[in-house]
């Protein structure tokens, strides 16, 4: 796969606002110039992008605020700025005063051939990198090519990471009971989220959660047992007559999302739902991961909101697990079965999703599977010490070398000693959940912890 090809772009496009940083007066090659802001316009036309760009160049403190009159009307989720030929550095912190949220800033090539230094456009990107930098002000750095694949990789990335950066501003969190007992570090502190991420947290009852479930008509959980019946599960040791719960617990927490306008979910799902609903959630939660939803378990508030990064970053679907065990060179990832339908073999064959009963309490429904073969990289974000933590290293999933009740994954990790690193972790406070996601990641989310002011493990 190409580099360029691993990047998930959505069918719904990000919109960018891009600004070209003029000159007063003429200087260095101007032609050469005006050809490279050509190219970056064609190259951003068939990116998949939705752009806009101020009619008139920004050359002063007065045309830029007329453009980012324009733009600040016009909702976009990402700033790209360039100089193709190097412009006035005092308009930096006029820029980073009018958008909060992280610029990505684009260097272009000099001319290859000729005496003339023709742009002086990462000069220019470097003079702006330093100013917002000892601002405190966060941005990402693409430098190169517009033609040039790796270019393209990099930019791609800078704008998800500025675009996820500004999102999370916005983002809601609910969590449904609170933590599961003894989970501490899984709750949900609305101050440190707020501060660490800018997300918001809305906490809603059990109470409230059975209502929703419980008032659902026969009518919407018949038509929902359909659809599970449609993914073609087939029982280990559950029947069609547990369907109707299973649709019942899934048809609320989608009701949460939808009708609570939230973006990132968690449940306490136990000790209390195997005994009011005579069953678990975990059905429910494979599927809605599945459809790409940040649905966390046990109440764990940084893990839904690890899925909802890694979704809005276009990593994809993740397993929420446990870190069972480790050897020298692999992890046990294990959970109570919730894991993405998609990371699974298919219905049917060896290792692929089937609906079956609790592990420890034999109730319904959970999600049995091994995960497929494929490149992961095992990740984490969290709170300690009053702000946020990241960590992420990269390996492969392997056959298993015994099978395990519910959902089960050996990681082959690449470089890292897991030990070692395990003990990192829980000296830096991380919880006991690690999410995995498939592909390679690291170097992306290494990215995110600098942008976001964070400490990377």
């Amino acid at each position: 796969m190409s580099t360029s090809a691993a990047i998930n772009m959505t069918s719904n496009p990000l919109k960018l606002g891009v600004i070209f940083v003029g000159r007063r007066r003429a200087g260095f090659d101007m032609e050469w110039g005006q050809g490279m802001e050509a190219r970056v316009r064609h190259w951003l036309s068939k990116a998949g992008y939705s752009v806009v760009e101020p009619k008139e160049k920004v050359v002063d403190e007065a045309t830029l605020r007329t453009a980012m009159g324009l733009l600040e009307k016009q909702e976009l989720q990402a700033l790209i700025v360039l100089q193709t030929t190097m412009g006035d550095g005092r308009l930096a912190p006029t820029l980073a005063q009018l958008w909060p949220d992280p610029l990505v800033l684009w260097a272009t090539p000099e001319k290859p051939e000729g005496e003339m230094i023709s742009s002086c456009s990462l000069v220019g990107a470097h003079c702006w990198a330093s100013t917002l930098r000892q601002m405190r002000h966060a941005f990402e750095l693409v430098n190169g090519d517009p033609d040039a694949e790796a270019t393209q990789y990099h930019l791609h990335q800078a704008v998800r990471l500025a675009a996820t950066v500004r999102r999370l501003r916005s983002v809601r969190l609910g969590v449904i009971g609170g933590q599961a007992p003894g989970y501490f570090a899984m709750s949900a502190d609305p101050f440190t989220i707020h501060h660490g991420l800018g997300a918001r947290v809305q906490t809603f009852s059990l109470i409230e959660f059975a209502n929703v479930a419980n008032g659902l008509t026969e009518d919407a959980v018949a038509d929902d047992v359909a659809k599970v019946k449609a993914l073609g599960l087939p029982h280990k040791d559950t029947t069609d007559e547990d369907l109707p719960m299973a649709s019942r617990l899934y048809l609320a927490m989608r009701f949460f999302l939808e009708n609570e306008n939230l973006d990132a979910l968690t449940v306490r799902d136990w000790p209390e739902m195997p005994n009011m609903f005579g069953q678990w959630p975990y059905l429910g939660i494979a599927r809605l991961t599945t459809e790409g939803r940040a649905v966390a378990c046990e109440g764990d508030a940084d893990g839904a909101l690890t899925a909802w990064i890694g979704e809005s970053l276009g990593m994809g679907r993740c397993y929420l697990t446990d870190w069972l065990e480790h050897d020298e060179e692999t992890i046990t990832a294990w959970h109570g079965g919730c894991a993405p339908l998609s990371m699974a073999p298919a219905p049917g064959e060896p290792g692929g999703p089937r609906i079956a009963r609790h592990f420890n309490i034999r109730k319904p429904a959970v999600v049995e599977a091994t995960l497929r073969e494929m490149p992961v990289t095992v990740a984490r974000f969290w709170r300690c010490d009053g702000h946020y933590w990241l960590t992420a290293r990269e390996g492969r999933t392997i056959k298993p070398r015994r099978q395990l009740m519910a959902t089960n994954a050996m990681v082959q990790m690449e470089k890292e000693n897991p030990g070692e690193w395990f003990e990192q972790l829980c000296h830096a406070g991380m919880p006991h959940h690690v999410v995995l996601f498939e592909g390679r990641h690291e170097a992306v989310l290494r990215r995110m912890a600098r942008v976001l002011n964070m400490e990377f493990i």
